[in-house]
């Protein structure tokens, strides 16, 4: 189960508004945002469903809505981007090497951008992370997308103010258009060539040396999976689970301070 520390809870709170009913009103009393947000923060952990929060946390109606609400306003986004500078003016981020790869995710909930592949109906959860592994963009896609069609998707999903100067990808990302377009914002995109490449190569084997560190990215992966809601979307709307990931994220964040 995820905790909130009081020094966590005070640095994200100015941006969760609290709910307002005016006085004289009848009804039952708004619900402090903090215990909102370690419900949510116990949907992500287990992968129950909503019914099955325990008693000790407000009624999952409300939990529901107000996450929802958080998804719609974007205001887990907002909260992911101020962490992740606060992170940068600590020296914690390092966006001069940074890698970016795609995880597919089973979507068994239906919903809107849901495409079906050979592995099944589901959706891909593209992740840019810096140099020790830690997120810089997070975005989800439909399946049915090519990895290099999804590449500058990504950026508007950046969350710190700095530009990234090498990107370092697998084989999928090997295609001369999006070097060409990279190149021109000061993007020097890296990954080895596909085997059945006809045209001469282009990457300098120097500069491949950086992709055995690819792996960072894929722990990154295994990190946001270890919450169990994120291994199967059984959201409908897909900024339900857009807000599932960034959670995600953000407790990933938290460990660095």
């Amino acid at each position: 189960m995820i905790r909130l520390t009081d020094e966590q809870w005070e640095r994200i709170r100015n941006h969760f508004p609290e709910e307002h009913i005016p006085d004289g009103r009848p009804g039952r009393k708004p619900i402090p945002t903090r215990r909102v947000l370690e419900a949510v923060l116990w949907i992500l952990n287990t992968g129950a469903q909503w019914h099955m929060l325990p008693q000790s946390h407000p009624n999952y109606k409300t939990v529901h809505r107000r996450f929802q609400t958080w998804c719609r306003d974007e205001v887990l986004r907002r909260v992911l981007t101020d962490v992740a500078n606060e992170l940068r003016d600590r020296g914690a981020l390092d966006e001069e090497e940074c890698f970016i790869d795609a995880t597919f995710v089973m979507a068994k909930g239906g919903g809107a951008e849901v495409g079906a592949t050979k592995r099944g109906k589901g959706m891909k959860i593209m992740a840019i992370v810096d140099r020790h592994g830690l997120p810089l963009s997070v975005s989800t896609h439909a399946a049915n997308h090519h990895e290099v069609r999804l590449v500058q998707l990504c950026f508007d999903f950046y969350m710190v103010e700095a530009k990234l100067e090498n990107l370092i990808g697998d084989r999928a990302y090997d295609s001369d258009p999006l070097d060409e377009e990279l190149r021109k914002d000061g993007i020097e995109m890296i990954a080895p060539h596909r085997s059945n490449r006809t045209k001469p190569p282009t990457q300098d084997r120097r500069r491949l040396s950086r992709y055995m560190r690819r792996w960072l990215v894929e722990r990154f992966f295994a990190w946001i999976q270890w919450q169990r809601r994120i291994l199967v979307r059984w959201e409908y709307h897909a900024q339900n689970f857009l807000g599932f990931v960034m959670l995600a994220c953000l407790v990933i964040l938290f460990r660095r301070f």
